[in-house]
């Protein structure tokens, strides 16, 4: 204690530089700034050892809530996760995400509801490969879980890392998943790095959806356009990115359970925790060096799409606002996620197609759409 007492004394001396103190105390510029907010708030009492256990885990769902997910679904089978969160949310719980009611019923084995809407639907078989020999070979992008700043506002932190290096490109906080703003972060992110040659995400909005071909969605489609190859974890499988999650789980730690007052300056608390993972904090699996020792942007700039030449005797279309192209007098449904691109159309048998976008052979279509 008597250390932290000369800590928080040297930070609070007129003119002094956080950073400098910091680094004669060997800690990192977050934790100066967390002794002195504990002294402000609480006095000397504040610079005492807390237990570090948490009083809610921002990693597990209180027992309760599993309780009466699992209860509403026994007595409405045929409902959705969505469904059951409005519920929920209607009783009085402070719910969690969609994502999270999802993964409660996977977990306790509860059969997913079939509409019979979808006669196709992408599933991950194998783990994807998540080694990388250089940097920008393999990104990793992922949604942290959501928490509330102290303004009760949601804020969503997109992180992306590169997987050889471990640096942590981008912690951004948004108020949702949402394609268009993700989609926006991702250009600002691309214009200052360049582009990776593949990038590993979930299956999770708005990078992956089971129903649609090869499981991509606007965003993931939008990458194939640009020459980024997109790789799928297998569902319900956390340990396919498992790099990735520990680095979620750090957060949840030094983060998430110190709210800030608003989302501004929870960004500006990510940045400074973004600055200690990359430059200050060595990583035994990089041989105690930090990651900005081995990152380098890349040389692959960012463009628009890609213009797409396919192979002589096969058609092209350009799918519709509706995700529908037209071929011969006849309709097919290829999917939103494809529209506005031009796709490849090859012929197969009556009133049968087999479709491509770009590389990607999203296999065939029969006539009439449904």
């Amino acid at each position: 204690m008597e250390q932290r007492k000369k800590l928080v004394l040297a930070l609070l001396e007129p003119g002094a530089n956080h950073a400098e103190v910091c680094r004669a105390h060997g800690i990192s510029r977050q934790c100066g700034y967390k002794w002195v907010k504990r002294y402000r708030e609480q006095g000397l009492s504040g610079l005492e050892e807390h237990s570090r256990r948490p009083h809610q885990s921002p990693l597990r769902v209180e027992g309760e809530l599993v309780l009466q997910v699992l209860e509403l679904r026994g007595q409405y089978p045929k409902w959705g996760p969505k469904k059951l969160r409005q519920v929920l949310s209607r009783r009085g719980w402070d719910m969690p995400s969609v994502r999270t009611v999802a993964r409660i019923l996977d977990r306790a084995d509860v059969p997913k509801r079939r509409t019979g809407r979808h006669k196709h639907r992408a599933v991950v078989t194998e783990a994807p490969k998540v080694v990388a020999q250089a940097p920008n070979e393999l990104w990793s992008a992922d949604f942290k879980g959501w928490w509330k700043t102290a303004d009760e506002r949601r804020c969503e932190p997109l992180t992306v890392r590169d997987m050889y290096s471990r640096f942590v490109l981008a912690i951004r906080c948004m108020r949702s998943t949402a394609y268009r703003p993700t989609q926006a972060e991702f250009e600002q992110l691309f214009e200052r790095c360049g582009l990776p040659r593949a990038i590993v995400v979930d299956n999770g909005t708005p990078f992956g959806n089971g129903q649609s071909r090869l499981g991509l969605t606007r965003l993931s489609a939008w990458w194939v356009s640009l020459g980024i190859e997109v790789r799928h974890t297998r569902p319900a499988h956390p340990q396919d990115n498992g790099a990735h999650e520990r680095m979620h789980a750090d957060m949840a730690l030094e983060l998430q359970m110190y709210p800030e007052a608003d989302l501004q300056r929870q960004q500006l608390a990510c940045e400074a925790w973004q600055h200690d993972f990359n430059h200050v904090r060595p990583h035994e699996a990089l041989d105690m060096q930090v990651p900005d020792d081995l990152y380098r942007p890349s040389k692959r700039r960012y463009r628009a799409p890609r213009i797409v030449h396919y192979p002589d005797g096969m058609q092209t279309r350009k799918v519709s606002t509706r995700g529908r192209i037209h071929h011969e007098g006849h309709v097919y449904a290829v999917g939103r996620p494809f529209e506005g691109y031009t796709v490849g159309v090859e012929p197969l048998e009556s009133h049968k197609v087999r479709v491509w976008f770009y590389e990607k052979d999203l296999g065939e279509f029969s006539c009439p759409a449904a």
